[in-house]
C-alpha cells in the first residue's frame, strides 16, 4: 500500500508541473489578450477597409526601438471633419482640447527584462502579420501570438519563412511566392541576417 501511495503520489505532482508548465505558458496566458480600450478603435475600418498604412499612426516603427503608440494629434488630423460630433470620440476631442494624451491600454508588450529593436526586424523583412496577425482584419486589437521566448527562438534560429522584401513588410494581404524557399534566400544573400540565439542577444 505504501509504494502504491508513493507511486501515484510521484504521478500526480509529475501531471500537476506538466500541467501547470503547458496550461500557464504565454500560449494560454497571452495570446488572446484584447484589453478594452478607451475609444472603440477598429483596425479594420482603418487599415483594412480605408487601407490606412499602419506607419501612419505607427510612424515610429522603421526608425525607433519601439513601435509608438500615436498620439492625439494623429487621430485629429482626419476626425477634425471626420465624424467630428460623434459621442464614441469624445474622448479623443477631451485628449485633444486638455492636452492629456490618452490612455490607450498596449496590447503587446514584453517584460522589461527582455530586449527587442523594432527598426531591426522590420529593415530585416519582418511583416507586421508575422507578429500582430491581420490586424487589418481586427475591430479589437488582439495578441495573436504568444510572445514567448521559445516563439522568439523558433523564428531567430530559421527567419526565412517570416521575411519579406522590405516593401511589403507593411502589407497584410502579401502571400509568399509559391517558391518560398527560393524567396528567403534570395532575401538572404542580399541582406544576410544572423539573428542571435545566445541570451545576451535579448537579455542584455
Amino acid at each position: 500500500m505504501p509504494l502504491v501511495a508513493a507511486v501515484g503520489g510521484l504521478v500526480a505532482g509529475v501531471a500537476v508541473v506538466g500541467s501547470v508548465w503547458y496550461w500557464f505558458s504565454p500560449k494560454f496566458t497571452d495570446a488572446g489578450y484584447r484589453p478594452i480600450q478607451p475609444v472603440p478603435y477598429s483596425h479594420k475600418l482603418h487599415a483594412g477597409d480605408l487601407g490606412i498604412d499602419c506607419r501612419y499612426c505607427h510612424a515610429s516603427v522603421e526608425v525607433s526601438n519601439v513601435a509608438n503608440v500615436p498620439p492625439t494629434a494623429v487621430c485629429m488630423n482626419c476626425h477634425k471633419l471626420v465624424k467630428r460630433d460623434s459621442p464614441l470620440l469624445a474622448p479623443i476631442r477631451d485628449s485633444a482640447s486638455s492636452g492629456r494624451p490618452m490612455q490607450w491600454v498596449r496590447v503587446h508588450k514584453l517584460p522589461d527584462y527582455a530586449y527587442f529593436n523594432h527598426k531591426v526586424h522590420l529593415a530585416a523583412g519582418v511583416g507586421c502579420v508575422s507578429c500582430h496577425g491581420r490586424i487589418d482584419e481586427m475591430e479589437v486589437v488582439t495578441q495573436m501570438q504568444p510572445l514567448s521566448m521559445s516563439w522568439c527562438l523558433d523564428c531567430h534560429r530559421n527567419p526565412g519563412p517570416n521575411r519579406r522584401p522590405v516593401s511589403e513588410v507593411t502589407n497584410m494581404k502579401w502571400t509568399p511566392p509559391k517558391d518560398a524557399t527560393a524567396l528567403a534566400a534570395k532575401l538572404q544573400q542580399e541582406h544576410p541576417v544572423h539573428p542571435p540565439t545566445e541570451c545576451s542577444g535579448c537579455h542584455r
